[in-house]
């Protein structure tokens, strides 16, 4: 949760006062009289205790802002990879629509779908979704889909596939995942949308099937939940 200045500002006026309560408890004089006592080692860890606490909350709290406007660069940079520049004037990331997801399989219950505007009208949208049948776990990808249902770009954002052979799905490592664009449900066949070793457009990679054909299908079901929410999402 994102805390406002006014609730930062004051965990660190309550971090002073512990630290004042700390000094003062911590003076010679009031050791002295507390050292005979049997709850003086309590008082001693629960100081510690305490005091440590409250810096990690403030630590948390001043390093939150720059955690996330981190995470928002590296979400900016994935939606500029799969929707191009030219297409839109608006801020894609404060941009939103949420729809449902959770019958198409693709990770979420909820799709937060980031919408590409050009002077106001709805040009393209993205989001992010799941293969989560891959090979060696989920692969995580982004995809860019014009107003018509035609996919701009697909990109890969994290995955556990096998090196040299599954991580071909990486645009760094082939050029495999780029011949999703131009590609709809309206110019390829729901048979079509397959690799070639079971009937379809897409290549396998040798020695692994699993990963390209996984990601196929995901990539089929996240242009079915387009489609089921196109009207509301280029006429929002």
């Amino acid at each position: 949760m994102k805390l406002d200045p006014a609730t930062i500002e004051r965990l660190e006026a309550q971090a002073i006062q512990y630290l004042d309560w700390l000094k003062r408890w911590l003076e010679p004089a009031n050791l002295a009289r507390l050292r005979p006592k049997l709850e003086f080692q309590t008082g001693i860890l629960a100081g510690f205790a305490l005091i440590a606490s409250v810096l990690l909350g403030v630590t948390n709290c001043s390093t939150e802002g720059t955690i996330q406007q981190r995470l928002d660069e590296d979400l900016k940079y994935s939606l500029e990879e799969v929707v191009p520049a030219a297409l839109h004037d608006n801020d894609m990331l404060q941009d939103t629509r949420n729809i449902p997801s959770a019958e198409y399989n693709i990770g979420a219950e909820q799709t937060t779908v980031y919408l590409a505007k050009k002077s106001a009208a709805v040009t393209a949208v993205c989001f992010k979704f799941t293969a989560p049948d891959g090979y060696s776990g989920a692969i995580n990808m982004i995809m860019g889909i014009d107003r018509g249902g035609n996919i701009l770009g697909v990109r890969v954002l994290s995955h556990k596939e096998t090196p040299g052979l599954g991580d071909k799905i990486e645009v760094s490592k082939s050029n495999w995942i780029l011949n999703f664009v131009g590609r709809s449900l309206d110019n390829l066949t729901p048979a079509q949308w397959a690799v070639k070793k079971d009937g379809g457009e897409f290549d396998q990679f040798a020695g692994a099937t699993i990963t390209p054909r996984k990601s196929v299908q995901a990539i089929y079901r996240g242009l079915q939940l387009f489609k089921a929410h196109q009207a509301e999402l280029i006429n929002p």
